[in-house]
């Protein structure tokens, strides 16, 4: 005879998951604006269609946002945690690519978010 097993509850949890970014250490997430994933990397590598050439009109370095303007006039206001914003200046030339969300600073790439 075999004794039945109780059945435990699931426990709710009790924390949110935080990215490491938002303490200071490497992004640990590939959301919007995070770490940049290989993948996304990859994809905006491969379609070139996708980017647009654009002129940094502002910067909120402790914000992490900088603002863009397309060469057509197209404002973007961009969100990224790993340090795009320490990496311009205003009017320096940058690449965007809209579809994949990757922001080019010279040979640099970041993940971003729109704001």
């Amino acid at each position: 005879m075999t004794t039945p097993r109780a059945q435990l509850s699931p426990v709710p949890a009790r924390q949110a998951a935080a990215c490491m970014c938002d303490h200071g250490d490497v992004c640990s997430s590939f959301a919007p604006g995070h770490a940049l994933h290989l993948i996304q990397s990859r994809l905006a590598a491969a379609t070139t269609a996708g980017w647009t050439d654009a002129l940094v009109t502002d910067l909120d370095r402790a914000a992490g946002i900088v603002q863009v303007q397309t060469l057509e006039g197209e404002t973007f206001s961009l969100w990224n945690a790993g340090g795009a914003a320490l990496e311009v200046e205003p009017g320096q030339p940058v690449a965007v690519h809209t579809r994949w969300n990757v922001l080019a600073i010279g040979a640099l790439r970041y993940n971003v978010a729109r704001a």
